[in-house]
């Protein structure tokens, strides 16, 4: 075969097959969905191979595209390594820098950390993706995740930052006028509870540890949210009791809007960390992205 598509052509093939979506795709590369598709069809044609099967609805690969892609990826990773390894001769950081972070971890980043990095390293752009999810750093093609310490994967190297944090139950004064407080996490099992339910699907378990008593409770409530802020202002309204950090909580238990709750079973817990694998290349971005992180720690911004 005398055809030889373009890095663009096998980029694009890559991003359709990861996130198994034209737009989602489209929108990574600053595409328009049609363009994508003119150019796999033009790709599939020249090639002589069908790599991708479509409907109205989704986008996957055919056995042959699966092979290809995942042929691909680690060339793809040796490419770009190896164009961050050149552009480390500039002297100063330049490109994008890719984090995947949870919406909690981006706000303590967006009030000192991001703003002083960006002004610090003008050539440099910055992608926090937001997700509750745990995903794959490498595989995903992020430079890096955000995560509460216990989350983090044992293989990855992890600076920590913000300090120790604690999951609370919370719940508004006049809630607690018409029920009393629980005294153990089993007393939940009587109360209406604000739940939270994964991006899994799953429904979260409330986890309370006191004197190395460790307790999981499936707790019961007729309002089941997957955002921790609306939890905390559901119970601020009088809708039962939640469970969130005490980050997310502050600011309505700061305005009395919500106290805390058996306050003697949630133990502080291990704070955020960014994290990123040891095995490869640390792209002259991150470590400058870490670099004012620590800074920033140790000023108390």
């Amino acid at each position: 075969m005398n055809y030889r598509p373009t890095l663009a052509d096998l980029r694009a093939l890559s991003a359709i097959v990861t996130h198994r979506s034209f737009r989602k795709a489209a929108d990574e590369l600053a595409l328009s969905p049609s363009t994508l598709s003119h150019m796999m069809r033009s790709l599939e044609a020249n090639m002589g191979v069908r790599l991708l099967n479509r409907t109205t609805r989704s986008v996957a690969a055919t056995e042959a595209g699966e092979r290809l892609v995942t042929r691909l990826t680690p060339l793809f990773r040796d490419f770009d390594l190896a164009l961050e390894e050149v552009n480390e001769f500039r002297g100063h950081p330049s490109g994008t820098l890719r984090i995947n972070t949870s919406e909690i971890a981006a706000r303590v980043l967006l009030d000192a950390a991001v703003p002083t990095f960006l002004t610090r390293y003008p050539d440099m752009s910055l992608d926090l993706v937001t997700d509750n999810r745990l995903v794959d750093v490498v595989a995903d093609g992020f430079d890096a995740g955000i995560r509460l310490r216990e989350a983090v994967p044992l293989d990855m190297i992890a600076v920590e930052f913000g300090g120790d944090t604690r999951f609370v139950a919370v719940a508004s004064p006049v809630y607690l006028a018409a029920h009393p407080a629980p005294q153990t996490p089993d007393e939940l099992k009587t109360h209406a509870c604000i739940r939270f339910r994964l991006p899994s699907g799953k429904l979260f378990r409330w986890e309370f540890e006191k004197h190395g008593h460790e307790l999981a409770v499936d707790v019961p409530g007729v309002l089941t949210l997957d955002h921790v802020e609306l939890m905390a202002q559901a119970a601020a309204k009088g809708l039962g009791i939640a469970y969130v950090s005490d980050r997310t909580a502050r600011p309505f238990l700061e305005s009395g809007a919500l106290v805390t709750v058996l306050d003697d079973w949630c133990p502080v817990i291990p704070g955020l960390c960014l994290y990123y694998p040891g095995h490869r290349h640390v792209p002259q971005g991150l470590r400058a992205f870490i670099t004012v992180l620590t800074e920033v720690e140790r000023h108390g911004r």
